[in-house]
């Protein structure tokens, strides 16, 4: 039996592989959010679309603003972190802030966050000398703290609202509690893990090893996905219309799900996949209402730090590929000519001194 195990098991890997299992999951999601999305949108009267937009109050939507300015400040820690995790203590907060808010607004609007927002997170980060195995220990340490915070959430939100996700996973509330649980008993575990001893800490080989955060220090990367996820969740709340009312945990839990289905789809900005799941998830709500509150959550969370990230990383090249070559070039002239200018008026002053001297 083990040899047949090691044998499917080689076979898979040399077939098939992981990758490619990714892709097909990928695809597959997409495909099964669109069909629905499209057939949901059927009859949706873009007239009361737009009238509900209009209906959201302002106030509700400069406090959403907010919550997602609040949002992006806590996703700054998630590098800040990571770096000071790996000894890279030398790289400020200002350059792992940009790094954090570009990589993942860039690369979630783009699609494939993995490779954009690594792409992004390296050109970057090897200005201060950190080589693409730090800037790969950053990633998959970022996105810990990203998994570990939705999974805390999304364990304390199941076990006290399971309803809340069976119009997603069409299990039953028992079975949605269970899964709470067990999604708090692993973090629990893995706690117990790290406590156990700092050897244990240390993962990867051949070059490529990463030690894990302390028990401690694991608390605080949890707390900053937590808030990081609150913020965002509090913003879809706020949006969201007033009637029939839902309370904030139910919400929570939809919204992580749909967070997470949308991750997954490695749709560029979660296109789709996202609003199909909430749109599946919340069928007490009016589509039209619904949508205009979607659409304003896209505006916020999605296009604004897109174009202010863009702005940021075009300004950011050009300062680095035109205006600071063009002004080193400048400098390097001047400190050229300045010597001959300096030779040329040397026999100007012989000749003054001649001349006092008859």
């Amino acid at each position: 039996m083990h040899r047949l195990l090691t044998a499917l098991g080689r076979g898979f890997k040399e077939k098939i592989g992981w990758k490619r299992v990714g892709i097909a999951a990928s695809l597959i999601i997409i495909v099964l959010a669109v069909m629905h999305l499209v057939k949901t949108l059927k009859g949706v009267d873009t007239a009361v679309v737009l009238t509900a937009l209009t209906e959201i109050a302002p106030h509700r939507i400069a406090l959403a603003a907010l919550c997602v300015v609040g949002a992006f400040c806590t996703l700054t820690f998630y590098d800040f972190f990571a770096l000071r995790t790996i000894g890279k203590n030398h790289v400020p907060y200002r350059i792992a802030a940009m790094s954090s808010f570009t990589s993942y607004t860039i690369g979630h609007n783009i699609g494939a966050t993995v490779f954009t927002g690594g792409a992004i997170r390296f050109r970057i980060y090897s200005d201060y000398g950190l080589s693409a195995i730090d800037v790969a220990k950053i990633c998959f340490l970022s996105g810990l703290t990203f998994w570990l915070g939705n999974l805390f959430v999304l364990g304390i939100g199941m076990a006290w609202h399971p309803d809340a996700a069976t119009a997603m996973d069409l299990l039953p509330p028992a079975v949605n509690r269970l899964i709470a649980i067990g999604c708090l008993a692993g973090i629990a575990a893995y706690l117990v893990w790290l406590v156990t001893g700092e050897k244990r800490r240390e993962l990867g080989q051949n070059g490529w090893k990463v030690v894990l955060p302390s028990a401690k220090l694991t608390l605080v990367q949890i707390l900053i996905g937590v808030v990081d996820l609150g913020f965002c969740a509090l913003a879809m709340y706020l949006l969201m219309p007033t009637q029939p009312y839902i309370d904030f945990v139910s919400l929570a839990v939809v919204f992580i799900l749909a967070t997470l289905l949308g991750f997954a789809s490695h749709a560029p900005g979660s296109i789709g996949v996202f609003d199909a799941a909430m749109l599946v998830a919340l069928p007490e709500f009016s589509k039209e209402e619904l949508l205009a509150t979607l659409v304003v959550f896209r505006i916020l969370y999605f296009l604004i730090p897109f174009g202010i990230s863009i702005s940021i990383m075009g300004t950011r090249e050009l300062w680095l590929s035109v205006v600071k070559p063009w002004m080193e070039r400048r400098r390097a002239a001047n400190d050229e000519t300045e010597p001959t200018a300096r030779t040329a008026e040397i026999p100007v002053r012989q000749q003054v001194k001649r001349a006092k001297r008859s």
